[in-house]
């Protein structure tokens, strides 16, 4: 059986469908069957989805008279054969480790449902969304606590930042609703967590969403018939907690359930979405442009073989909350080195010494580093003695990694191992130990030529 069918209902998506479809097929993670579903384009959005499927068996090409995205979607559905579904939007893409980061935390963790963070891009800026604070595996009634906090938000609402098992689907009939089509999503993942044990809450963003959908009213909806959904969806989502409580956990939060019925009723979207902070388009993520993967000569080499270390360092980063200058710290940090100026550790890093500055703040602040107390004693003996004048300040500060950084540390081991293989793909053993000893010669020639 394939692992995964990604589903893509296709509606005059001329402008956006090539660089969907194209996110899909350059995805790292390769046992897919891809699934396009032309929903009565009336512009070139089914030749161009043609022309790809001759390209590529794994794409199937559905088209159909239009009939909405929901019963689209439940064709796709009943077509699919992968174990794992996944859904996107065609104005949408996804990122390169999307479907693998799906995959390795359904299957390592036996989950039923993988919930991940997103981007949202409006223009040539993006932001990051998320509402789980930190990854792991949740039981349904502690995805159902946390849902209530933010009850009408896109997090919880959409198909597309989630993972679901076919089985489950099958078992329980599960569709989308096409009487609505205001929160048919969110219907639909109410009634799959009802039937899951456990989710997986994925810290690292894999989704790029694009907003373009108006509100309730600036879809032309009547204010009854706008009413009649809002109610529709609102019956669904008390049923939901009333399944998932017992009646005395049920009573008790009652008021918060309620709650869902204020948080949506500004404009009929499922999340107004206010993100702090925002990024350039292309620099959400470590990027390598092509005449730097193409370039010769030592230079380039080094720069490549950071810029792969940073990527990968990047995925610690984004699952912790951190930056990749906080990770790359807590690395060197964690080596066995004796002590450098802020200028050498910057220097060694590749980071501005503003950088090395506000990435230690921000590290002690969440006491994943710490000055241990004879260095601290050292320093406040250091300030009471009065200083040659001539004697040059080193400005040396000793740093230890703290056990609140283990988690980090213990997924920077993997990272590292990724690091190594992807370097070492296509070595035979012999290879590997052969290249390590010149290596290290060639190491040990440049310490001895920088000491002379």
């Amino acid at each position: 059986m394939l692992m995964v069918s990604i589903i893509v209902p296709v509606h005059n998506a001329e402008k956006t469908i090539d660089r969907c479809i194209n996110s899909v097929l350059n995805q790292k993670y390769r046992d897919y069957e891809f699934i396009l579903l032309d929903d009565g384009s009336t512009d070139a959005s089914g030749a161009i989805c043609d022309a790809y499927a001759k390209k590529d068996p794994r794409i199937r090409v559905v088209h159909k008279e239009n009939s909405g995205v929901s019963d689209t979607r439940n064709q796709g559905i009943a077509m699919a054969q992968g174990e794992y579904l996944q859904f996107i939007d065609s104005d949408d893409w996804i990122a390169p480790d999307a479907t693998k980061f799906f995959v390795q935390a359904a299957v390592e963790n036996k989950c039923d449902m993988v919930i991940a963070d997103f981007y949202r891009v409006v223009g040539e800026r993006v932001s990051q969304k998320g509402s789980i604070e930190e990854e792991g595996i949740l039981t349904r009634e502690g995805y159902a606590v946390k849902m209530m906090q933010s009850p009408a938000d896109f997090y919880y609402g959409v198909l597309w930042n989630k993972f679901y098992k076919r089985s489950i689907v099958q078992k329980y009939q599960l569709s989308m609703d096409q009487s609505i089509s205001w929160c048919e999503d969110f219907i639909f993942n109410l009634e799959y967590v009802r039937h899951t044990s456990t989710i997986y809450a994925l810290k690292i963003p894999i989704y790029y969403y694009v907003k373009t959908k108006g509100s309730l009213a600036s879809q032309g909806y009547s204010m009854k018939k706008t009413i009649q959904m809002k109610r529709t969806v609102f019956a669904c989502y008390n049923d939901f907690y009333k399944d998932v409580f017992d009646d005395m956990n049920y009573e008790k939060r009652k008021g918060q359930v309620y709650r869902f019925l204020f948080d949506a009723a500004s404009d009929g979207s499922v999340s107004p979405l206010s993100i702090p902070g925002n990024y350039k388009l292309g620099n959400e993520r470590t990027r390598v442009s092509e005449g730097a993967l193409e370039g010769e000569g030592t230079f380039f080499d080094i720069y490549r073989e950071r810029k792969l270390q940073e990527k990968l360092f990047d995925i610690v980063a984004l699952r912790n909350d951190l930056t990749t200058v906080d990770v790359k710290l807590l690395y060197y940090l964690s080596q066995s080195h004796e002590n450098c100026t802020s200028k050498e550790m910057a220097e060694i890093l590749n980071i501005s010494k503003r950088e090395l500055s506000s990435s230690l703040q921000r590290l002690l602040s969440k006491e994943m580093i710490a000055v241990p107390e004879k260095e601290k004693s050292h320093s406040k003996n250091a300030m009471k003695e009065k200083q040659p004048e001539n004697k040059p300040k080193t400005n040396k500060k000793k740093y230890v990694v703290t056990h609140e950084a283990e988690n980090v540390m213990s997924e920077m081991l993997f990272v590292l191992c990724d690091f190594e293989q992807i370097q070492y793909e296509g070595f035979s053993q012999e290879e590997i130990a052969a290249y390590e000893k010149l290596n290290e010669k060639r190491k040990r020639n440049i310490q001895a030529a920088l000491k002379a």
